[in-house]
């Protein structure tokens, strides 16, 4: 299971005006955040991983129309944050398989690498958002 449809490299947001452009990339990076941060806080041994899942689902659905809006103007973030979501998906997906102390440690890494990821991508989007 992936956790980011690749998005085609062929869309383009061409027509929106720039602060349209500009407002929906700060919204869909709003989504995103508020959807790792739950991820973040997911109580793994309390909910198990079917919470993680779920966030994981939300935090798919927002990525994709991050990705999307921002994917022309921060390119390389967008590609980062592209990859630590892949890494998630793949340490809960291993977790899911052997739910031990280690590969549960692993998702939680996984995790921060991800709400890292997607801190630099709102750093570098400061001055349009």
């Amino acid at each position: 299971m992936t956790i980011v449809t690749v998005v085609a490299a062929t869309a383009f947001l061409g027509g929106c005006a720039g602060e349209e452009h500009s407002a929906a990339v700060c919204d869909s990076y709003d989504a995103v955040q508020a959807s790792a941060d739950d991820l973040r806080n997911a109580n793994i041994s309390e909910n198990g991983l079917s919470q993680v899942r779920t966030d994981l689902q939300a935090l798919r659905k927002n990525l994709e129309v991050l990705l999307d809006d921002a994917r022309e103007l921060y390119a390389t973030q967008v590609d980062t944050v592209q990859l630590a979501a892949e890494q998630l998906a793949g340490t809960v997906t291993a977790a899911k398989a052997d739910p031990g102390p280690m590969t549960l440690s692993a998702v939680g890494e996984a995790a921060a690498w991800l709400r890292e990821t997607v801190h630099r991508l709102g750093t570098a989007m400061a001055d349009t958002c």
